[in-house]
């Protein structure tokens, strides 16, 4: 990238707004007692936006939990997802040059789609864009085919507000296996659709885009995540329908969801808690590898409100540079970024000890 480039890039980081942390309360089930604090202070984050910050007061009902239900067509389309990706490893070296660079190309669009997209711009508004943007990371999306934005944002808003509990659509002390994918697999707890269905989600209502969208979904997700990444290297370059087919859509397909998975899973099991050891989400690099920059989770967790998603900007992070190459290009702009106080305050009372500065 020319040098006039990154020094435009570098210079427009320093626009973004600094804000500080909010208090956190800890979590229940064994654990200290969360403490009766406001679930926010209007100068600390987003003013138009709280429903992604943690709320303490939560705690599951007890008594045994509902019996599960198992949605077979899930499953069964899993499972011949998998398999197909699992073929498609064998034709790989059977694969034209082209068809591979194709299949890794889509791979950093859809997760794009996903994490500069549905997660950080719609889920949590760390940041705007403009339309060319907009539009741009909702094809994107589309072609990850992870639910449409709107579900995909409510889903993931519960998530933060009842992390850990039944409320969260993901619980991740149900094990890898339901916070990775099996979560997909089985009815949704009621909490979970208790607690998601009265989230405030009328930013995302009154955004035309996104519900245009949701709106034609189905025939948008079957030619940007199915019929496109199989026709053009079969179409453009004379790849085989059968590589095509297997290797640009079922594999590349496969790869980005389990990336995207294990944020859920991996990054909430094994890592280091640097910024709130009272949380179970965690620092993972090698999830932030696979997830272009999502595996800093704890401290995610710890300020959902941080366009970042992580204290060290670029570092492992190809979702933090494509955004601060798209405020350079006038794309992106309004970056909230956590101050320095904020995350050292944070790491002082309730980290792990694990920090560099610590």
């Amino acid at each position: 990238m020319p040098a006039h480039m990154l020094q435009e890039i570098s210079s427009s980081y320093t626009t973004t707004t600094t804000i500080t942390e909010p208090p956190s309360g800890s979590l229940q089930n064994g654990r200290e007692k969360p403490k009766t604090v406001p679930l926010y202070l209007e100068e600390d984050i987003r003013p138009e936006m709280k429903e992604d910050i943690h709320d303490p007061s939560y705690q599951d009902e007890e008594g045994p939990p509902p019996k599960l239900e198992y949605v077979w067509r899930n499953i069964i389309l899993m499972a011949l997802l998998h398999l197909g990706a699992l073929y498609g490893i064998t034709l790989v070296p059977s694969c034209k040059v082209y068809t591979c660079l194709f299949g890794i190309m889509c791979y950093a669009f859809s997760a794009l789609g996903i994490t500069a997209g549905a997660h950080r711009l719609w889920s949590h508004r760390t940041y705007k864009a403009r339309l060319p943007l907009r539009l741009f990371l909702i094809i994107a999306n589309t072609m990850a085919f992870q639910n449409d934005v709107y579900e995909w944002a409510r889903d993931h808003r519960a998530h933060h507000k009842f992390t850990e509990t039944h409320a969260d659509p993901h619980n991740s002390r149900r094990g890898f296996f339901f916070s990775h994918v099996g979560w997909l697999l089985v009815r949704k707890h009621p909490a979970v659709k208790e607690k998601g269905g009265k989230l405030d989600m009328s930013d995302l209502k009154a955004e035309k885009l996104v519900m245009f969208q949701r709106r034609y979904y189905k025939p948008g997700l079957l030619i940007m995540c199915f019929i496109l990444p199989t026709l053009v290297p079969w179409y453009c370059w004379g790849e085989t329908f059968v590589n095509s087919l297997y290797v640009s859509t079922f594999l590349r397909y496969a790869l980005v969801l389990n990336a995207t998975w294990l944020v859920n899973s991996a990054a909430h099991l094994y890592g280091y808690r640097p910024y709130d050891k009272n949380i179970e989400s965690r620092e993972n690099i090698l999830v932030s590898l696979g997830a272009v920059g999502e595996g800093f989770h704890n401290y995610h967790h710890a300020f959902p409100y941080d366009y970042s998603a992580s204290e060290y900007r670029w570092h492992i992070n190809f979702t933090t540079f494509f955004i601060d190459c798209m405020a350079a290009l006038g794309l992106a702009y309004d970056r909230k970024k956590v101050s320095k106080a904020a995350v050292l305050a944070r790491i002082k009372r309730t980290g792990d000890g694990s920090h560099k500065s610590s």
